[in-house]
C-alpha cells in the first residue's frame, strides 16, 4: 500500500498536501481499495469556506456513496475537473492525478492534528 511521507492523513482516510499556500486533498490508497471502483465524484462546495471535518463532497462507487471530509478549515478553490470524465483516476493514482480538490487552508488550519504516514499506517493496521 502506498503511504507517501509528504502528505498528512485523517482518520476518515483523506490526505492533504500543502504546496505553498494551496493544498491538494484526496482520499488515501487504503480508502480507494476499500471502496472499490469509483464511478462518480460529486463536489458542490467550490468557492465555499468550510471548517475541518465538514463534508465537501461525495464519492460514489458501485454499491454506495461516501462523504468526503475536509482535513483542515479553509476555502475550496477548485475541483479536479478530469474526474468528471475519468473518476477511475482516484483508484489508479490517489495521491497524484486522482486528487479531488485544491483548497486554501485557513490561517489557523491545524495541520498538527493530522496523522503522519506512520500514525496512519498504525490506524489502518489496528
Amino acid at each position: 500500500m502506498n503511504l507517501p511521507e509528504n502528505v498528512k492523513y485523517t482518520k476518515e482516510h483523506e490526505w492533504i498536501r500543502l504546496e505553498g499556500d494551496v493544498a491538494y486533498v484526496g482520499i488515501t490508497d487504503y480508502a480507494q481499495e476499500q471502496l472499490g471502483d469509483i464511478v462518480f465524484v460529486d463536489i458542490q462546495t467550490v468557492g465555499e469556506t468550510l471548517e475541518a471535518d465538514d463534508v465537501f463532497g461525495t464519492i460514489e462507487v458501485v454499491k454506495t456513496i461516501s462523504d468526503l471530509f475536509l482535513p483542515v478549515a479553509g476555502e475550496v478553490l477548485e475541483q479536479n475537473e478530469t474526474l468528471e470524465e475519468q473518476p477511475e483516476l482516484v483508484n489508479k493514482d490517489p495521491y497524484g492525478e486522482g486528487w479531488l480538490i485544491k483548497m486554501k487552508p485557513a490561517a489557523d488550519a491545524n495541520f498538527d492534528a493530522l496523522l503522519d504516514a506512520a500514525a496512519y499506517k498504525a490506524l489502518i493496521n489496528a
